[in-house]
């Protein structure tokens, strides 16, 4: 029986719910960024005892797990037989509040967590900037470093590498993917978050234990109807069924989801 953790975004986490996939014996981590993961939790936050906003309870554990500092633990903890990273969700800015980091996600903006005192005085750290490519680095080094000393050497440890889609299905044929945004409200440059995936892959698959790759290049098309909706990386179903057929390659088994 295999045992699957994920460090990464809704593009693998779907991969079993789109393929028809059902079990149990999931660990899903999103949300979040390296850099986020090995900083001091948040000084003085108090997660609120139910969901603030619109948040519905899993995105509000995986912020209030962002802001804590706790998913390294669980993940140790967990003793993975597969261990599945991909770093779509690496879209986001940090938030630098005193000596931690945090990811500024849609979810913690609708949280209002932001307005708590213990993110006073705190700043933007942009994705695209010099300074965010210094703190992954570190951050990678940090998960190459956790995997060899833990537990989790002995996963078999996989890379989903993922791009974000530039073109949409339509009636008509696929048509150019246009107006993309990183939040509501603000555009982003879909090449440059591109590039930033592939110097990230380059950088982890040079740091980390030898990693097995899962990729379908020529299925990445965006679906408008997705259940979350039309998105740079919310694919046709084709895509989950070949990663998922490439994963049960690699031992990954059906009750692996609940």
């Amino acid at each position: 029986m295999s045992r699957v953790a994920i460090v990464g975004s809704c593009i693998t986490r779907d991969v079993w719910r789109l393929s028809g996939e059902t079990g149990a014996g999931l660990l899903y981590i999103c949300r979040t960024s390296l850099p986020s993961l090995f900083a001091p939790p948040v000084a003085g936050f108090r997660p609120a005892r139910t969901p603030p906003g619109d948040l519905k309870p899993m995105p509000h554990r995986a912020v209030v797990a962002d802001l804590t500092k706790t998913a390294i633990a669980e993940l140790v903890a967990f003793r993975p037989t597969h261990l599945i990273f991909d770093f779509i969700d690496e879209r986001f800015d940090l938030v630098s509040a005193g000596d931690a980091l945090a990811t500024r996600s849609w979810e913690l903006e609708t949280s209002g967590y932001l307005s708590q005192r213990a993110f006073r005085g705190a700043r933007d750290v942009p994705r695209l900037s010099p300074a965010c490519d210094r703190l992954w680095r570190e951050a990678a080094g940090q998960m190459a470093a956790l995997i060899r000393a833990t537990p989790l050497k002995d996963a078999t440890l996989i890379l989903h590498a993922a791009q974000w889609a530039d073109v949409r299905r339509s009636a008509a044929g696929d048509r150019p993917l246009e107006g993309v945004e990183i939040l509501p409200g603000r555009p982003t440059d879909p090449a440059a978050h591109n590039a930033l995936l592939r110097r990230y892959e380059d950088q982890f698959r040079a740091l980390a234990p030898p990693l097995a790759i899962v990729e379908a290049p020529g299925l990445r098309v965006a679906d408008p109807d997705h259940p979350w909706g039309l998105s740079p990386f919310h694919y046709t179903p084709d895509y989950y069924a070949e990663i998922w057929r490439q994963l049960t390659a690699l031992g990954v088994t059906a009750h692996a989801l609940a």
